[in-house]
């Protein structure tokens, strides 16, 4: 079986020393534990992948970047990321793909270099991180983006980022003083997904599935509590009751929405998201180095589904997995991965073949 995951984190050092002392916060002691697993690519990211059967990984920049940055400093940062992590990877094209690192508070120039990363480096789409001084992708600064995202035939994947200050005030103020509470609930516990969520409702209500139908959209977290929401939701927001949507939330997000399984890695929720969203919808991610593989992998191997439909969630490409594999175009490799637990069909040996699809973005 092959095996790509698609929620897989970097945050490389000589990046954010470039970064004004200010803009950079301080690393909780989780993340100052991370770091080494964050600037690392070809190292112990590489063996643990072998080790796990996982063909290729799609890189993305976590936490500080263009995003903290004004107008007129985030796209040479950007720029300068993505180059960078273009020249890393660049000896293992069969192992290593990105979504591009965008200077989110200038739309326009992200536009423009979501463009030149998908043309010039063959990157997958973008990973946008939460608010943008405080907007949603629905406000219109941001359609030249998503206009060129459309165009491109890539996704914009949507993770979750801190939450404006308004909020953190207001819901996450005044607990107790215990080392990380704020942040646990804030963040990665809780508000976080929350957040997601409302992010991508709002892009429903304000009509901008139905004004950009190529657009795909990526969220990760076995849908940001989507899932379990769904069928009121539509209830809800069903065309004619306030919102612009022309259609009902299930039809579009089946259309245009995908989740990952980053960082959720039980049964029950996979259940609710495939009722709800499809197995066609969802792809696999670890959320490496926040998740390990070991975890990642032991959830395919629970999964109680035929071995076919494992294998479609593992794997999206042109031809097996529906919709959402064409919206990141992987490249052609085939490659033997060391051996591990060969309990997946047609890998009686213990091994995984790797064979992805041929087509290249911007093409």
């Amino acid at each position: 079986m092959r095996i790509v995951s698609l929620e897989e984190h970097i945050s490389l050092p000589e990046m954010i020393e470039q970064l004004p002392s200010e803009l950079r916060p301080h690393a909780s002691p989780a993340i100052q534990r991370l770091q080494p697993k964050l600037a690392d690519i070809t190292g112990e990211r590489l063996r643990s992948m072998d080790e796990n059967g996982i063909a290729m990984q799609v890189l993305s920049v976590d936490g500080v970047g263009a995003q903290l940055l004004n107008p007129e400093a985030g796209p040479a940062f950007a720029r300068r990321y993505n180059d960078l992590i273009a020249e890393k990877i660049a000896d293992y094209p069969n192992r290593f793909t990105a979504f591009a690192h965008l200077p989110i508070t200038a739309p326009m120039a992200a536009a423009d270099e979501l463009e030149r990363a998908v043309h010039q480096h063959h990157f997958r789409g973008a990973m946008i991180r939460g608010l943008s001084q405080d907007r949603f992708l629905d406000h219109p600064d941001f359609a030249p983006l998503l206009q060129m995202a459309e165009k491109l035939g890539v996704p914009v994947y949507i993770h979750p980022g801190m939450p404006p200050k308004a909020v953190a005030d207001a819901y996450y103020s005044d607990l107790p003083h215990h080392p990380g509470l704020m942040e646990s609930l804030a963040c990665y516990g809780w508000g976080w997904h929350s957040e997601t969520a409302i992010h991508v409702l709002r892009l429903l209500l304000a009509g901008v599935f139905d004004q950009y139908p190529g657009l795909r959209v990526i969220i990760g977290h076995m849908g940001e509590m989507l899932p379990m929401m769904m069928v009121r939701a539509t209830r809800v927001f069903a065309p004619g009751n306030g919102g612009a949507n022309q259609r009902t939330l299930i039809e579009t997000f089946r259309q245009q929405v995908f989740i990952t399984t980053s960082g959720i890695f039980t049964q029950p929720p996979l259940r609710i998201a495939i009722d709800t969203f499809g197995i066609d919808n969802i792809l696999f991610s670890v959320d490496y180095p926040f998740s390990t593989n070991e975890m990642g992998l032991e959830f395919l191997r629970n999964i109680p589904l035929p071995a076919s439909q494992i294998e479609q969630i593992a794997t999206k490409g042109p031809g097996n997995g529906g919709a959402s594999g064409r919206s990141l175009y992987l490249p052609v490799v085939s490659v033997r991965l060391r051996r591990y637990d060969g309990r997946f069909a047609g890998d009686q040996d213990g091994s995984a073949t790797v064979v992805l699809c041929a087509s290249r973005p911007g093409a």
